[in-house]
């Protein structure tokens, strides 16, 4: 059945494609005959008690000299479409917290949203990894400087992040006597007016970062590892690491075994999860990457079995 799909992503005019997961799925939905429409998230709004959106019809190719091609806007309810792919990279704002709220609406009356917009609200990716206590390491979330102070002093060698970037950003590694611990404190809470996270240093992540993905529920057979530069201990690819698929071991598909049945029941259908040793340190559900080059490696088509599963979603309502 010939299926309408949008994505609200950030300009698609700006991004890589022999890296971008969403690229890859608006390839797999185009093989399936699917009309594609795109958004950005300026173009949502709430108008005559629905959810709408001015979008653009969208054609895409997958070749750098150029990838995409958009028709005339329309501005139409998004339960007009058949499924929204939420893909807006954070920060997770406010704003895409209202986008999610008329992303809810449009779910309402009918579309289905990939994923879905409560959960984005409700699982942070950082936080949400405490729900699993026997795969994560040991962390704390907090504004407090001395709770800071206490947890690295106990730990000796830990990693305080933000809560709400990606790709590395703001994330440092912080050992006890570090006469910089202060300052990093005070950036990453404002003083005490934002909660960041701090979680024990894992030394595994010289072998690297592994993204195990998940569609479904069910985990890839392959991961992405991306092991940090020699100057570096940050395993992100926008951070200079670099990238070896790999595949899956027997400690990450029992936390996939563990954390996919949670991620089903909230209407996640694709997701990432950060694995380092044996610990899982993130659970990447607002746009999560690394399908291409796992493709690449081993001619797997993960945006083909993600739109297989929104396919199935649809054909059960």
């Amino acid at each position: 059945m010939k299926r309408e799909v949008g994505v609200v992503m950030d300009p698609i005019g700006s991004i890589k494609i022999a890296k971008d997961s969403t690229f890859a799925m608006l390839l797999a939905a185009q093989r399936r005959g699917w009309s594609l429409w795109y958004m950005e998230l300026a173009d949502l709004c709430l108008l005559d008690g629905a959810a709408q959106a001015r979008m653009h019809p969208l054609a895409v190719t997958d070749d750098a000299a150029g990838w995409f091609t958009l028709g005339e806007p329309e501005r139409r309810p998004l339960h007009a479409l058949d499924s929204v792919l939420m893909r807006k990279d954070p920060p997770f704002d406010m704003e895409y917290v209202y986008a999610t709220y008329l992303l809810e609406l449009a779910e309402a009356a009918g579309c289905l949203v990939v994923n879905q917009p409560r959960t984005l609200r409700d699982a942070n990716e950082k936080v949400f990894t405490a729900r699993f206590p026997d795969c994560a390491p040991p962390l704390t979330v907090t504004r407090s400087a001395a709770v800071l102070r206490e947890f690295i002093a106990g730990h000796q060698d830990t990693v305080l992040k933000p809560l709400d970037a990606m790709g590395g950003r703001s994330i440092f590694r912080v050992r006890t006597g570090d006469p910089n611990t202060g300052v990093i404190i005070e950036t990453l809470t404002d003083y005490g007016r934002r909660f960041c996270m701090a979680q024990r240093y894992i030394p595994e992540i010289t072998r690297g970062d592994r993204r195990v993905l998940m569609v479904d529920g069910e985990p890839v057979p392959y991961v992405l590892a991306r092991i940090p530069s020699a100057d570096d201990a940050r395993g992100n690819l926008a951070a200079g690491a670099r990238a070896e698929p790999a595949p899956i071991n027997d400690r990450e598909r029992a936390i996939a075994g563990r954390v996919g049945p949670e991620l089903r029941a909230r209407g996640v259908l694709f997701a990432g999860l950060d694995v380092i040793g044996d610990y899982l340190t993130e659970v990447n559900i607002t746009s999560p990457t690394c399908i291409r080059e796992i493709d690449r490696a081993y001619g797997t088509d993960i945006a083909g079995d993600l739109m297989a599963c929104i396919e199935a979603r649809l054909g059960a309502r």
